[in-house]
């Protein structure tokens, strides 16, 4: 096993008429035997990173380092690491035993060895009946298991993974997340894992790296990043549904309270609620859907139900309160009618402020 670091990591795309930084400055550090998680949304860079650190991507600024040797220019193959791609890239025409073994005999190792290894392999992933078959005859599943066992087998220093699930139906997804989560703590190689479902960053990293523009936003532990957003955008991506935000302004006035922006909704705000230091400026009210309930309170405020969507084991009820729509999580029978009236409040700690001219918690 081995630290991945990057310093400072850029890539810049230039043609003849523009430039286009898709990577800003990346610093991280990946810890020995630790499992981080790159997590944005399409075309935030995080695959560009991860490709840089595999050497399929030449870097155009800054360090990366594998342990404490500078890889910046050492080819793929001399890296010591292994990389599971989102369309698996088995060789069709080889059977899943000879795409198991094959990097194994390309580094001269002997028959014997070669097969004890796949045979282990098979193993702790549970194919090996899978062994004689070509990838054409394998379930989506059953090839994310090959594409796995071929990493592992290899025994690397670090392990590269670019959204190995996102191919696989809904259920399938839950079981292989499960698989992979059993199999990180068997095996605990350095992984870097990249992902645009935040479930499997909450559920697999150790600590995850939120990525947008380019740019990392927030690096952290998942119930960190979920519970102490570092700005907006953060807020909104992590956590489904997202964190409420409603713009407005903290003003006192008889007390503390809060206005939107969009008129019709106030908030009597109790210290306990409030920044620690009231800002000037206008702000943003971010609330979990998970940290309000149905009942008059303070914080609290009263609006018309707009929409009911019933899950069964929970239903999310969209109340409109004046110009803001906020969303809440609900018991399945505690559902209200459409268009009733209906008190919220926000529990102890609910509330997360943020600057609104530059999105960044107060």
């Amino acid at each position: 096993m081995a630290r991945v670091t990057l310093d400072r990591v850029q890539k810049i795309y230039r043609d003849r008429a523009t430039v286009h930084v898709a990577v800003h400055e990346v610093t991280l550090e990946v810890a020995q035997g630790e499992f981080l998680v790159l997590v944005g949304p399409s075309g935030c860079g995080k695959t560009t990173t991860l490709r840089m650190v595999a050497g399929l991507e030449s870097v155009s600024g800054g360090t990366i380092r594998i342990g404490d040797r500078v890889v910046n220019d050492v080819p793929a193959r001399d890296r010591d690491i292994a990389m599971v791609f989102q369309n698996y890239a088995l060789y069709p025409h080889m059977s899943v035993r000879d795409n198991l073994g094959f990097a194994l005999q390309l580094r001269q190792q002997s028959r014997e060895q070669v097969d004890a290894r796949v045979r282990e392999v098979a193993g702790l992933l549970g194919i090996e009946e899978l062994l004689q078959r070509k990838p054409k005859q394998l379930s989506g599943g059953q090839r994310q298991r090959v594409a796995l066992g071929r990493a592992i087998v290899r025994q690397p220093e670090v392990f590269l993974f670019d959204e190995p699930l996102s191919n696989l139906d809904a259920k399938l997804r839950v079981q292989m997340r499960r698989e992979l989560a059993a199999l990180r703590r068997r095996l605990g190689t350095t992984t870097l894992y990249v992902t645009h479902d935040q479930v499997e960053a909450m559920t697999l990293g150790d600590r995850i790296v939120v990525m947008h523009a380019g740019r990392v936003q927030q690096i952290g532990t998942p119930l960190d990043i979920y519970d102490r957003p570092a700005n907006l955008f953060v807020a909104g991506f992590l956590g489904s549904p997202p964190m409420n935000q409603v713009p407005g302004r903290l003003v006192r006035s008889e007390g503390l309270r809060f206005e939107a922006d969009s008129g019709g909704f106030t908030l009597a705000i109790s210290d306990d609620q409030a920044p620690t230091r009231l800002p000037t400026g206008p702000v943003v009210l971010g609330v979990r859907p998970e940290a309000m309930r149905a009942q008059s309170g303070v914080p609290g405020f009263a609006g018309v139900v707009e929409a009911v969507e019933p899950l069964g084991y929970e239903s999310l009820v969209t109340v409109r309160a004046g110009g803001a729509l906020i969303t809440l999580r609900v018991d399945p029978g505690a559902a209200p009618i459409l268009e009733s009236p209906m008190a919220c409040s926000i529990l102890p700690g609910g509330c997360h402020w943020f600057d609104q001219a530059i999105g960044v918690r107060l």
